[in-house]
């Protein structure tokens, strides 16, 4: 999740310090698992491109297109800081990215205008993250208690208040309402396909794991609310074979074993002066 041409990021600094999120919290565990987290990304872009101020901020004020992977990269890299990065690190972090979005404005293709930092857009962003990620986590690997996905939530708005996320969903009924209120905004795009087959075919996993790169976005689009997939004309051809289930499920509880050493959440760990399969045990 490093980026080749970015700086540097060190989990083990500064020796003791915090997350904004504890580590004896849920989200450490969720997001230690990378096989979900890719599954759970892609279902919280989907989300995103589902609403067209966040997909005409997202497609004209990124890289997507052009060098996918490395926006990946750097999406990825921001998520684990919030969670495991040091809390004046993380900070420091979301303050550039608060400052980076705040240039980020726009008309949609419908004359709508948009600006990144508007809380309503942010508030959909944090709420479809929280979502993506907990729901793969929730169908592919254990299924997680009502009570579970609102500490998911809860645990979650410190970095949201951070970001300007005013609003964002502080429990699983929360984020049911706000889906409902957002739900007339929502629009099919041909985006939203052209960032499926992105995601398909750029090289974000070694070669000879590429075909089940495109099993875990099939993964993914199985993971959308069906109400959002109808929207969006996302039909069953686009997500699992039944017989593809056991496979996912597979992947992900091997990925929940694997402890790599470089791994930022082994590395925090280590900050904090815990022994490094921590959450793994």
């Amino acid at each position: 999740m490093q980026p080749p041409d970015g700086p540097g990021f060190d989990f083990t600094r500064p020796p003791g310090e915090a997350a904004l999120i504890p580590a004896d919290s849920l989200s450490w565990c969720v997001f230690k698992n990378p096989v979900s987290l890719f599954i759970g990304g892609v279902t919280a872009v989907i989300l995103e491109l589902a609403e067209p101020g966040v997909r005409s901020g997202v497609w004209e004020h990124s890289s997507f297109r052009s060098d996918p992977v490395r926006r990946l990269q750097r999406t990825g890299l921001a998520a684990m800081v919030t969670v495991y990065g040091a809390r004046s690190q993380a900070e420091a972090m979301i303050a550039g990215v608060v400052r980076a979005h705040g240039r980020v404005t726009g008309q949609t293709p419908a004359g709508q205008p948009y600006r990144a930092n508007d809380p309503a857009l942010l508030d959909w962003v944090q709420a479809t993250a929280t979502f993506g990620f907990a729901e793969a986590y929730h169908r592919y690997l254990r299924p997680l208690a009502e009570e579970e996905m609102d500490r998911l939530y809860a645990e979650a708005l410190p970095a949201a208040r951070l970001y300007g996320a005013t609003g964002a969903p502080r429990s699983e009924a929360e984020r049911q309402a706000l889906f409902a209120a957002v739900a007339e905004r929502l629009e099919p795009s041909p985006i939203v396909f052209e960032f499926l087959d992105l995601m398909r075919h750029a090289p974000a996993l070694p070669a000879a794991l590429r075909p089940f790169q495109v099993l875990l976005v099939r993964a993914a689009v199985e993971a959308t609310p069906d109400w959002v997939r109808e929207r969006l004309g996302l039909g069953p051809e686009l997500g699992l074979r039944r017989w593809e289930y056991p496979l996912v499920r597979h992947a992900c509880a091997a990925a929940d074993r694997l402890l790599l050493p470089s791994a930022a959440p082994v590395r925090a760990c280590l900050r904090l002066g815990l022994p490094a399969d921590y959450l793994f045990r």
